[in-house]
């Protein structure tokens, strides 16, 4: 036996199918539309990022942290004919926070511990080829061993008044090294946190130095570093939220391994570099650096 229809019952169900599908369709159309937008911001692809660490450079017999003018300035040549453009760690800084873009093979280049020839020697040759670069000095060198021997190229290292001259030429960075936590005779290895130190008596000594080192460079050059390269690149994962309250908005470590840039400030937290040895040809060493070899190297 047949139901009866009833067509007010039909009708209501027909506009009630037909809301459902509407809004069905309504949700389609926005999430997608969202979907769009957020592949459009996010869209950016990682940008390879090399990064070399030089520590001295002047005419001697190379080492594994010590190179000639010459070699030098056939790394920049080499990076110059191979469409390398050096980048500030401003200009990183700046990308990471949606502001402008970088060459298509950028190269950042670094020197640690302050040595006098970054200036005497390095800064020539990097304004041959136009080209920017971050110098991280350790405060005590310079408060103590710049000033008692300042201005020799083989073995000094940069004073203040060198700072000043390094900033002023427009093509340097400065970069905190630590005022005094450059070492690994002692308990602490670099500014890595002691066995049986507490997080909070780390945060202090670590703030602590960090902070003598800023507060001088500031009195000193009128200048306050934004980048901080970790001593020897001892690490402790209770380092960085010290680092970020003071300001910091880069951090360079010792791993030889490429980076990769996006538009995320904490990809410049715990930047990877390759220790320039001077042992290698530049051929070698660009070889190696772009081949993204993974090995462990400790940086003076």
């Amino acid at each position: 036996m047949y139901a009866c229809c009833n067509i007010k019952k039909f009708l209501k169900l027909l506009v009630i199918d037909a809301v459902v599908i509407g809004l069905s369709f309504l949700v389609f159309t926005i999430g997608k539309t969202v979907s769009g937008s957020s592949a459009s911001s996010g869209g950016d692809k990682a940008v390879p990022l090399p990064v070399i660490m030089y520590h001295s450079v002047y005419d001697t017999s190379p080492t594994e942290y010590i190179i000639t003018p010459s070699q030098l300035d056939s790394d920049l040549a080499w990076l110059s004919e191979n469409g390398f453009t050096s980048v500030s760690a401003e200009e990183l800084v700046q990308y990471v926070h949606g502001k402008g873009e970088l060459p298509e093979k950028p190269v950042l280049i670094t020197f640690d511990d302050g040595h006098y020839n970054n200036l005497s020697e390095a800064l020539p040759i990097f304004e041959k080829y136009d080209m920017c670069f971050i110098v991280s000095v350790v405060g005590k060198y310079t408060d103590s061993l710049a000033a008692a021997d300042p201005h020799n190229s083989s073995y000094s290292y940069l004073t203040w008044n060198d700072i000043s001259e390094l900033i002023s030429s427009g093509r340097v960075e400065i970069g905190n090294h630590t005022y005094d936590m450059h070492s690994l005779s002692g308990a602490r290895k670099g500014c890595s946190r002691m066995e049986g130190e507490s997080e909070e008596q780390y945060r202090s000594a670590l703030s602590d130095d960090t902070s003598l080192l800023q507060n001088d460079i500031r009195a000193a050059c009128g200048y306050v570093p934004f980048v901080f390269a970790y001593p020897y690149g001892k690490i402790s994962p209770e380092s960085i939220p010290v680092l970020r309250d003071m300001g910091f908005m880069m951090t360079l470590t010792c791993y030889e391994r490429m980076n990769y840039i996006t538009r995320d400030p904490d990809c410049l937290f715990n930047i990877d570099r390759f220790n320039r040895s001077g042992l290698l040809s530049t051929n070698d060493f660009m070889s190696v650096m772009l081949n993204e070899q993974k090995n462990k190297a400790e940086c003076t």
